[in-house]
């Protein structure tokens, strides 16, 4: 039997999670142009309007995920990474779980993020999608962008 999966909140300090997310950033720039990486640099991911998890299985980190409040009733996805020896198992599914229980708990009413348009991120948009979140135009800072998919839940 698979061991449960610990999701808590980090502050980005601890050199394993610290190297997750030099992978995730890796593999974001791999996937996309420069322009078109949205991916929040350690700094970005401490900043006050981010809350970030890390996600451990018998002990060992297998991926990690950031909800940044927009306002008051708007959040928006960042930072969701699993280790790549460890997709395929749930684990972004229930980073993603947390995070909108979280954000219900929070109040908000909806929710946003934004992925790769590339056939990489297919995955990633499956997995949104499964969960209700639709395509949307580009909210917050973000500008059209053909390699951008932009998604929003109503919470």
């Amino acid at each position: 039997m698979t061991a449960a999966l610990d999701i808590r909140l980090d502050y980005v300090r601890d050199e394993d999670v610290i190297g997750l997310l030099a992978a995730h950033l890796t593999l974001m720039r791999s996937l996309s142009p420069p322009e078109s990486t949205h991916a929040l640099d350690l700094d970005g991911l401490r900043a006050d309007n981010i809350t970030f998890w890390r996600a451990e299985q018998d002990g060992e980190l297998v991926g990690c995920a950031a909800l940044k409040e927009l306002d008051s009733v708007t959040g928006e996805v960042k930072s969701m990474h699993t280790a790549a020896a460890h997709r395929g198992k749930g684990i972004a599914a229930a980073l993603l779980e947390h995070l909108l229980k979280t954000a219900r708990e929070r109040g908000y009413r909806d929710l946003y993020l934004e992925t790769g348009s590339q056939p990489g991120f297919q995955p990633a948009r499956a997995l949104y999608a499964g969960y209700g979140f639709t395509n949307c135009p580009p909210f917050g800072n973000y500008i059209l962008d053909p390699n951008s998919v932009f998604m929003t839940l109503r919470l």
